[in-house]
Parts: C-alpha cells; sequence; structure tokens
C-alpha cells in the first residue's frame, strides 16, 4: 500500500512536535519572538528562562535567576567535573569533548543536591500548607533523613566550614521578597530546615551553594528536574574555563594526581604464574 504525498508530508512534518522553536528559510522565531527582535534586547538568562517557560520573565526574577546561575560556575579543579574536564584535554581530545566529559558525571552525587534540596522543600511546603507550623515541619522532615542515614541535601560542605556563597543569595532573595518579586516562603523554609539540623545533631551545618541556589529556584517556581539542568548549565561554564586553561597550560595524559604518588594496592601479594597452573 502507498501513501499520497500529502499524507507523507503530514507524517513527516508532525514526527517532531515543538512549542520552542519554529524556523524556516529566512525566518527563527523562538517561542513566537523573531530572532532578529530578541537579539541586543534578551539576556541570556532571559533567553534561558524563554526557553524554558514559555514567557520572558519580569525583570527582578530575570536578575534572580542570573545571580544563580553566576554563582555556581566553578569551584575549583578538587571538584570532580572540573578535574575531569582538565585531565579530559591532556588526552588530545577537543573542548566540547572536554565538557561532555566532565558534565556526564554531575548526577545524584556531584550536582544533584539541588534538584533534592527542591524537592525537601517542596515535602516541606506542602506539610506546612496542610496547617503543621513551619519549624515543626522542616524538623520531622530533617530528622527522618538523619535517622534513617541520609544527608540533608544543600546542607554543609567537604570543604568549607560557611559557603560564603549562599548568605549572599539569601539576602538577594530577601531583597526580591521584600520588592515583592518573590514570595520569600523558600528561603524561609531552607533556614528552618538549618535549624532542624541544629536541633537534631546539636552542631550548626550551615547551607550550601545547592541549598541557595534550590531556594532560588524554587522561589521562581523551577521544577526539581529544571533545577539540576541549570546547575550543569551554570557550571559549564567552569568546565569550558578550566578545559581551555589547561589546553593551553599543554601536558600529556595527566592524570588524578602526580606519577610519583601511587594508589594503595589492597590485593594478593606477588604470585608464581608457573606454580599456580601446574
Amino acid at each position: 500500500m502507498t501513501m499520497d504525498s500529502k499524507t507523507q508530508d503530514s507524517r513527516v512534518s508532525e514526527w517532531w512536535q515543538t512549542e520552542i522553536v519554529e524556523m524556516k528559510p529566512g525566518m527563527i522565531r523562538f517561542r513566537g519572538y523573531p530572532v532578529e527582535e530578541l537579539i541586543g534586547n534578551v539576556s541570556f538568562s532571559q533567553m534561558i528562562w524563554l526557553m524554558l517557560r514559555g514567557e520572558l520573565p519580569e525583570p527582578g526574577r530575570a536578575r534572580l535567576l542570573d545571580t544563580a546561575l553566576m554563582s555556581a560556575v566553578d569551584h575549583g579543579p578538587q571538584a570532580p567535573s572540573i578535574a575531569i574536564a582538565r585531565m579530559a584535554a591532556t588526552c588530545g581530545i577537543g573542548l566540547n569533548n572536554a565538557m561532555a566529559s566532565a558534565v556526564n558525571v554531575l548526577g545524584d552525587v556531584h550536582g544533584g543536591a539541588g534538584e533534592q534540596a527542591i524537592e525537601l522543600y517542596q515535602q516541606i511546603f506542602q506539610v506546612q500548607e496542610s496547617g503543621v507550623p513551619l519549624d515543626e515541619a522542616a524538623f520531622s522532615s530533617v530528622d527522618n533523613l538523619l535517622s534513617t542515614g541520609r544527608f540533608v541535601p544543600g546542607f554543609g560542605h567537604r570543604f568549607h566550614p560557611l559557603d560564603p556563597r549562599s548568605p549572599r543569595l539569601l539576602e538577594l532573595v530577601d531583597n526580591a521578597a521584600a520588592e515583592g518579586t518573590v514570595s520569600g516562603r523558600f528561603a524561609a523554609i531552607g533556614r528552618a530546615v538549618e535549624k532542624a539540623i541544629m536541633a537534631v545533631k546539636g552542631k550548626l551545618i550551615p547551607m550550601n551553594i545547592d541549598g541557595a541556589t534550590a531556594v532560588i529556584y524554587a522561589e521562581l517556581g523551577f521544577s526539581p528536574q529544571l533545577a539540576r539542568g541549570l546547575f550543569c548549565l551554570s557550571r559549564s561554564v567552569g568546565i569550558l574555563a578550566h578545559a581551555w586553561e589547561q589546553t593551553q597550560q599543554g601536558g600529556r595524559n595527566k592524570g588524578p594526581m602526580p606519577k610519583d604518588y601511587l594508589w594503595t594496592y589492597t590485593g594478593p601479594e606477588e604470585r608464581d604464574l608457573h606454580e599456580d597452573i601446574k
């Protein structure tokens, strides 16, 4: 059985369906806006919002998104993704390959805490909405995590006793809430979680960059999954910078530690193959 050309064209054109971009020879529109009008009038962070959310953000909300994106761009070669970018660059591959290698390790453990923190904040918010006081809702969630041996995502840092980025980010959220740009409810939830950790563990474990940017993304209405994608966009800037710097510095096949330093071997002592195969 054959199909006529009209049916065949319809099947081809409807193979992919998108509300994001419309394109034909001489015309490109993003979410309905001609690209030539967007160029020079819309920032990169505004464009990210438009692509993900379908509308342009209000200026104050765009500034908060921009702040969250710029604050997490890099954390030095001790961060696995950055180290991988630099190692990959010494293997003679291109920048795009080095970047892809690094982004591919941004998962649940390294890079995923922001997504998990938003899920925690939203869970606490839902309990709070049912009539439970905020401090009680936060304590219950934190106690459940810690009593089952889990981490509280977005709090504590293996390098910084106090993450220098978090207080400034929360200050900007407070300013935006005072202006009516955001509600401020998730900033309050984040602080309640920090207070609950103190109550459970008896010591301060401050909010880190993941917890602070999660506050911003939650305040702006981004889904938890998008928070991880946004972190990947943010960290890609540092990944690119380090891959490029390493390319300029040179070096070949650099591993995770200098060649004079060897790993700890925990296997059997030297064995005689001929004795073992008799």
